[in-house]
């Protein structure tokens, strides 16, 4: 069984946000209007986060891509009272849409605040509606959203790779935010598969998770950039 999970080195990120828009453009995630955003109201399932390290004048920013970090012990699933936050056999945090009751204890929960809450019935300006992603459904007001590795890939490679009769290859299928990203920053693939780039790449010396001393078991590792540990 695969366990996918992802690489994000920060050496490489430009924070150019180019995942950010191949994201909302791959999930169907509308752009809230400035007096949402106003009231923290944006929705975004993968955001860039800054960071300032270090004491003026020797002050130094960083750049933090920060996606859902699909758990191996989530904190999410384990407070949602309807299961419609729970975690596959392959190690993703799915969220059922059709079964969430919008109570944000998931929200509440979830120490990377990743989960956005969807305040009003989506809407995109005249003609859009054409450039929506068939296979992602239009979530409705009152749910709680999040990343999910793009899972509805993950259904179209495996039937391709059963058509084919074989086993999924490395790298293909990966999320919208990797295949986007200009500089190759963001590395995605089975952390149960021992010649993957991505395995490789989580055993760098360079590697830290986010607030792991938590013990929620994050899949996404980051590689630092210079000296930075991930501490700020």
């Amino acid at each position: 069984m695969a366990r996918w999970g992802m690489v994000i080195d920060l050496a490489k990120c430009s924070g150019c946000q180019a995942c950010v828009v191949a994201c909302a453009a791959e999930n169907n995630v509308p752009c809230a209007s400035p007096e949402e955003a106003g009231r923290g109201r944006t929705l975004a399932w993968i955001k860039i986060v800054p960071f300032i390290e270090g004491e003026f004048p020797h002050v130094k920013m960083r750049l933090l891509p920060l996606p859902c970090q699909h758990c191996d012990n989530p904190p999410c699933i384990k407070v949602c009272p309807v299961d419609a936050t729970n975690i596959t056999p392959d190690g993703i945090v799915r969220q059922i849409f059709g079964r969430c009751i919008g109570c944000r204890y998931c929200t509440n929960a979830c120490p990377y605040t990743v989960r956005v809450f969807n305040w009003k019935a989506p809407e995109w300006p005249e003609g859009m509606e054409e450039a929506q992603n068939p296979d992602v459904s239009l979530r409705p007001k009152g749910v709680v959203e999040k990343c999910t590795f793009c899972v509805h890939r993950l259904q179209k490679a495996k039937e391709v790779a059963a058509s084919q009769n074989r086993p999924l290859a490395d790298g293909e299928y990966i999320p919208a935010c990797v295949e986007t990203c200009p500089t190759q920053a963001m590395y995605f693939g089975d952390l149960e598969d021992p010649k993957s780039k991505v395995k490789e790449m989580s055993r760098s010396p360079r590697v830290f998770r986010l607030l792991e001393e938590l013990g929620a078991q994050p899949k996404v590792f980051y590689l630092a950039e210079g000296e930075w540990s991930g501490k700020s």
